[in-house]
């Protein structure tokens, strides 16, 4: 598997680069048609066990300060790119007015998966709260029920896990501030030639029997055609068959390189257009990403748009030290593991007859990128900007537990509701159409450069295999998402 993030911590940073996977990447992408060859749900292979590894989905980026946060001034002079704090993302998405009724998340739980998890998080969240004036949440629980950790090694994945941790643990706090967060922390240690996903499996069915939980977020996926089989997957699905039976709503991020993704061997990409699991599961609902276009006070200077930073070279300079093309995209395309669920019968001419994701998107521009606070062994402790789909994960997974709390309960599968909400938009002012951009993205492999044809934003803000339905306006769509899936 891999996260929808990729760690790279660039010029003024010490010089480190915790990244993994190709050119750098720890993304979990996702594409077109996966292939022509083959068909909706046709197998890859004939094994049950999935010899898949999990990576983080984030991106981590810009020079790591001590002083304090970034500010959005600072990184326009610095890099010529946009970095955003709570109070700018929260006005972007309306959420203060929602607040100011009361919709705060309370009584709700996010529950966070991340392998590894990280050392440092309880103290780290503290800072990052002090900074921004955010109260702790009302209870911050972090488990292991998938077996003991292994010893942290500071040349390892390690690193890479607990800056999607810090990501996912702020962000989602952000988001929905009074709600409470279960931190799930697996081992991924080898077993018998079987990596990542099964305790990951393990560790959610745990969960969810022992826990109250709202919302599952998980950001990190693994390209479909890294499974040995349809088998291999369905064999991985109990979490999310438990989670549809508990009535809890899973969400996973769509990956960071747009139209392509990272092969079995985690340092090419597949030169056609591919999509990941698990956000491709009928039963999770798939995150994408946006770029905003943000003032100083979190006002949109422009609608939002697909994010993809490929062609950027301000961006690049940001993420890679490197002006040159880079995959960083919103992933999105057609699965070749499942067929179209009834709830996308009526996106069928975007679709055909595959599972499309994205489903729905959130901030995760690189440039726009978000800030985070952390001090775990293996990277220099201070602030820094993160990005990709393992941004918009968690920050939708605070827009879920603020419709959980509007509704009283958790809301479980929440895709037909917003298919719903699609169709007649006219009705559901949350939802907000996305008409601008593209995931297609280039880059050099082999010493030749590529170019994987993506899919654009509908002009017209219909479904789109970029951005999904679109993003929200948290005020109305909040609301709106509790009475449909509620």
């Amino acid at each position: 598997m891999r996260l929808a993030h990729r760690l790279v911590i660039v010029a003024g940073a010490c010089g480190l680069a915790a990244a993994t996977g190709a050119a750098g990447v720890v993304a979990a992408s996702a594409g077109a048609g996966a292939g022509a060859a083959r068909s909706a749900g046709a197998p890859v292979a004939a094994s049950p066990l999935a010899d898949v590894t999990v990576h983080p989905d984030a991106i981590r980026v810009g020079a790591v300060r001590a002083s304090g946060p970034t500010s959005t001034a600072q990184c326009e002079s610095d890099w010529h790119v946009a970095c955003y704090t709570p109070q700018q993302v929260r006005q972007a998405y309306n959420l203060p007015s929602l607040y100011a009724h009361g919709i705060t998340g309370k009584g709700s739980t996010i529950v966070i998966v991340d392998s590894y998890g990280s050392p440092t998080i309880k103290h780290d969240l503290g800072v990052f709260d002090s900074a921004f004036g955010i109260s702790a949440p009302p209870s911050f629980k972090i488990i292991t029920p998938a077996g003991k950790l292994p010893k942290w090694k500071n040349n390892s994945d390690m690193p890479g896990w607990a800056g999607e941790t810090t990501l996912d643990v702020e962000w989602a706090h952000t988001i929905a501030p009074s709600a409470n967060i279960v931190l799930v922390e697996t081992p991924v240690d080898e077993t018998e030639g079987v990596q990542g996903f099964p305790q990951i499996v393990s560790a959610e069915k745990y969960v969810l029997k022992h826990y109250h939980a709202d919302v599952i977020s998980q950001s990190f996926s693994a390209t479909e055609q890294t499974f040995p089989s349809k088998a291999a997957v369905e064999a991985l699905r109990g979490a999310n068959y438990a989670a549809e039976k508990d009535h809890v709503t899973v969400l996973a991020a769509s990956g960071d390189s747009g139209a392509a993704d990272v092969e079995l061997n985690g340092s090419t990409y597949y030169l056609h257009p591919v999509t990941s699991w698990s956000d491709s599961d009928p039963l999770v609902t798939g995150v994408g990403a946006t770029q905003l276009h943000l003032d100083a006070q979190g006002n949109a200077t422009s609608p939002a748009s697909v994010w993809n930073d490929t062609y950027s070279k301000n961006a690049n300079l940001f993420t890679t030290g490197s002006s040159q093309d880079s995959p960083d995209s919103s992933g999105g395309g057609k699965s070749i593991l499942f067929a179209r669920p009834s709830y996308q019968n009526g996106v069928a001419s975007v679709v055909g007859k595959a599972r499309g994701v994205p489903d729905i998107s959130m901030s995760g521009a690189c440039d726009g990128s978000v800030d985070i606070y952390s001090s775990f062994p293996g990277a220099p402790a201070g602030w820094t900007q993160e990005c990709g789909t393992s941004e918009a994960t968690p920050e939708f997974a605070g827009i879920v537990a603020l419709a959980a709390q509007y509704a009283g309960h958790p809301l479980g599968l929440i895709n037909p509701a917003l298919y719903t909400m699609s169709a007649h938009r006219a009705s559901y002012p949350g939802l907000v159409p996305v008409t601008k951009g593209n995931n297609t993205v280039t880059f050099k492999q082999n010493g030749k450069w590529y170019t994987i044809k993506g899919f654009s934003a509908s002009s017209g803000g219909s479904y789109s295999l970029a951005t999904g339905v679109g993003t929200v306006n948290a005020l109305y769509f909040v609301p709106e998402l509790a009475k449909l899936a509620g």
